[in-house]
């Protein structure tokens, strides 16, 4: 089940290696999600969040995600 938690994270947890380290999962490519999957998500949160993130892409929904990005400032 998907929870508020996973969505807020989505948006703020950086991608913790890779080519595209450093981002948040929710601005990952599409390209890049589709090749994790063919590949296999890691099995364990971050699989999770980068599945989430493809379902959320693929059905054009980022536009939920944006507006739970914390701050920095």
């Amino acid at each position: 089940m998907i929870e508020k938690e996973h969505l807020v994270k989505l948006a703020n947890q950086r991608m913790p290696f890779g080519k595209y380290q450093g981002r948040t999962i929710i601005e990952l490519p599409e390209p890049y999600l589709l090749w994790f999957a063919k590949k296999g998500f890691p099995d364990n949160e971050l699989g999770f969040l980068l599945s989430l993130a493809l379902e959320i892409k693929i059905n054009g929904q980022e536009g939920l995600i944006r507006p739970l990005k914390v701050s920095n400032s």
